[in-house]
């Protein structure tokens, strides 16, 4: 299953949605980034220190040229705006979103195209793909989020 299938589905079970946005928002991580470390875990790619290394590289230029500033744009026109024609900014803000979740898609896809199967599947739980992965994005691992992740996604 690709990783853009496998992360559409996992996105859409029961809370995993806000355990991503809480991690993201509260604890500066990657929600692109974490889906594909639980793929990843879930389907016995070993993740060593070079793939992590490869993979946060890849999030952090999508990140920083496209994913962020989009969703700086998106989040700023999610309020209502003085002079601004409310349904003319809920238009360009449904079409910021949509050119956001391409910019994720891709995202997603060169993270895909970057993972090596393993020689060795691995059978490492996805919790620790999960903390391995966050403290090679931001040094720290918030263990409390990453469970709730952890359990929503396992769901």
């Amino acid at each position: 299953m690709s990783l853009w299938t496998w992360a559409v589905a996992a996105y859409a079970k029961p809370g995993v949605s806000e355990a991503c946005l809480e991690l993201q928002d509260a604890g500066g991580q990657n929600v692109c980034l974490l889906l594909w470390a639980a793929w990843a875990a879930e389907t016995g790619r070993a993740l060593d220190d070079d793939a992590r290394a490869d993979a946060c590289d890849i999030a952090r230029a999508w990140e920083d040229a496209a994913v962020a500033p989009l969703r700086a744009v998106r989040r700023r026109l999610k309020a209502r705006i003085l002079d601004m024609d409310d349904d003319a900014r809920q238009a360009v803000r449904d079409q910021v979103k949509a050119v956001e979740l391409t910019a994720e898609r891709h995202l997603l896809q060169a993270l895909e195209t970057a993972s090596r199967p393993a020689d060795r599947p691995s059978t490492a739980p996805c919790i620790d793909a999960l903390a391995a992965v966050c403290r090679d994005w931001s040094g720290t691992a918030p263990r409390a989020l990453l469970t709730a992740l952890d359990q929503r996604l396992s769901a």
